[in-house]
């Protein structure tokens, strides 16, 4: 049986009122690149020098002055959900499986109601992100696809003559252009690669760092930057051995006959030591 296409959007109505800014968060993926953490989290909830990713997600929009956050999930969604319980945040939650970037938006297209929109991935981590924010939002002409971006050499995301710059996790998109996602599952990619080859699309270069977290290498790099350099030790863990370049996570155990390096110590919810070399 073959699947039908994406149905295109249904026609909404343009405000003849000047547009706001709202932001909506993706936390829905599974993460799968960084099993086994994601297997005791969602992504967006493992700590770097613990703080939640998606905690400094939410904080990095609000000092931007993005205050009116929606947050979409799918993964373990009940996680979020409880996390962001006390929050004034818009949960949309998708059921499996996730509809990605472009379908995640569209799906909060009622919320949205005639604003434009911050798009931000949950799993990113950005050094100096209220900055990286901030950047991506000036000058904005509000009728252009924007991106953030940062410079990288073995992978850049863009051609020429943009070959080596890396998509940063954070977009700018318009009401029309939310409009016309189509409804059911799509990605984000789409529309940029056709902005891309008609010339409309802009890239903002941030000179800061970003790591997208979907390996545990990366993961643990985010978090030794993000430290100083120095082991990360979570909340209610007991660190009785020695740990080189390794992040502990809260509740976690490292015995006395223990030397973690370049390593992730977690622990199950029965007490279980889960150990990811990085």
């Amino acid at each position: 049986m073959t699947a039908e296409p994406p149905r295109p959007a249904p026609p909404h109505r343009v405000p003849d009122r000047p547009r706001e800014l709202c932001a909506v968060v993706l936390a829905a993926g599974e993460g799968t690149r960084l099993r086994p953490l994601t297997e005791l989290l969602p992504k967006p909830l493992c700590p770097v020098a613990n703080v939640p990713l998606l905690d400094r997600a939410l904080a990095r929009l609000a000092a931007a002055g993005v205050t009116d956050v929606a947050v979409n999930a799918c993964y373990r969604a009940a996680d979020i959900v409880e996390h962001l319980a006390d929050r004034p945040v818009r949960v949309s939650v998708e059921a499996p499986p996730a509809l990605g970037t472009g379908g995640g938006v569209a799906r909060l297209r009622d919320w949205i109601d005639g604003r434009d929109v911050l798009v931000c991935n949950a799993d990113g981590y950005l050094a100096d992100g209220v900055e990286a924010a901030r950047s991506l939002l000036a000058g904005w002409d509000r009728h252009r696809f924007r991106l953030l971006t940062v410079h990288d050499e073995a992978r850049g995301d863009f051609g020429a003559p943009r070959r080596t710059e890396r998509f940063a996790g954070m977009s700018l998109m318009t009401w029309p252009q939310v409009c016309a996602l189509p409804t059911g599952t799509s990605e984000l990619q789409v529309p940029w690669r056709r902005a891309e080859a008609a010339g409309e699309l802009d890239l903002v270069d941030f000179a800061g760092v970003f790591v997208d977290c979907g390996t545990p290498r990366d993961y643990l790099a985010a978090n030794l930057h993000a430290s100083g350099g120095t082991s990360v030790v979570g909340p209610g863990a007991r660190v009785a051995g020695r740990l080189v370049r390794s992040v502990v996570w809260p509740g976690a155990t490292v015995t006395a006959d223990e030397t973690l390096t370049d390593t992730v110590r977690a622990t199950t919810p029965t007490g279980r030591p889960v150990t990811v070399r990085a």
